[in-house]
């Protein structure tokens, strides 16, 4: 027997297109953000570089996937003024542990404020200095294989260096997520030929014909990559 299905408006083969009102109610049945995380949000906004925060939606998202994985061993490579790092080291066990990388005083000195105040700076050691140079000394200190999760959220022309130095960190098994990788959909636009759009550009070619790992793009936020390293 054939079953026909009357087209509907509401369904959809394609990810729906948010407007204002839609992204709202999701906020409303999905977002579970705290006080903390609130004001430190309202506490950031101040600052003229307040949209490389990431969205509350992808900081629960993330979250998400930190207890999906059990990951004790986390890895952020920048950090700003802390929002995703509040995040993901909330969502670690208690024996957890969270190394930051940023070469920000100014904006770090914010994120341990609100480490302390939410009682997680036991969980999280920042290193202020360049992060390649933080990933090259946990390499070098026997750490290849031992992070169960890594965030990327840096300087994007950086993007490659920090990927490779990264799926050597990782365990087989682990996750990387990648963020920034639709660049407020500058890539899709061919005469946008800014740095920051042509190293994003580059990045996602190189993550899709990487034979290494499985990887798909998630449209929230700016865009996440979320990669597994499958390989050895």
């Amino acid at each position: 027997m054939r079953i026909f299905v009357k087209e509907c408006p509401y369904l959809s083969n394609r990810t729906l297109s948010l407007n204002d009102r839609t992204y709202a109610y999701l906020l409303s049945v999905s977002v579970d953000e705290t006080e903390l995380l609130r004001a430190l949000r309202a506490e950031t906004a101040g600052d003229k570089f307040a949209v490389m925060q990431i969205s509350p939606e992808q900081g629960q998202f993330m979250a998400l996937l930190v207890k999906l994985l059990g990951a004790k061993r986390i890895l952020e490579i920048g950090t700003f003024t802390g929002y995703s790092s509040l995040i993901l080291a909330e969502a670690m066990p208690e024996d957890g542990e969270l190394i930051c990388c940023d070469n920000s005083e100014a904006w770090t000195e914010i994120a341990k404020k609100y480490w302390h105040k939410a009682g997680l700076q036991n969980k999280i050691s920042l290193f202020l200095q360049e992060a390649a140079v933080t990933l090259q000394h946990l390499l070098d200190n026997s750490a290849a294989g031992t992070f169960d999760f890594i965030f990327i959220d840096a300087d994007k022309q950086n993007y490659p260096l920090y990927y490779e130095q990264s799926l050597k960190l990782l365990r087989r098994g682990g996750l990387l997520a990648v963020d920034n990788t639709l660049w407020s959909g500058s890539v899709a636009d061919p005469e946008n030929m800014e740095p920051g759009t042509r190293a994003i550009r580059r990045f996602n070619e190189m993550v899709k014909n990487d034979s290494r790992v499985t990887k798909s793009l998630v449209p929230i936020g700016d865009g996440l990559t979320l990669i597994v390293k499958d390989f050895e």
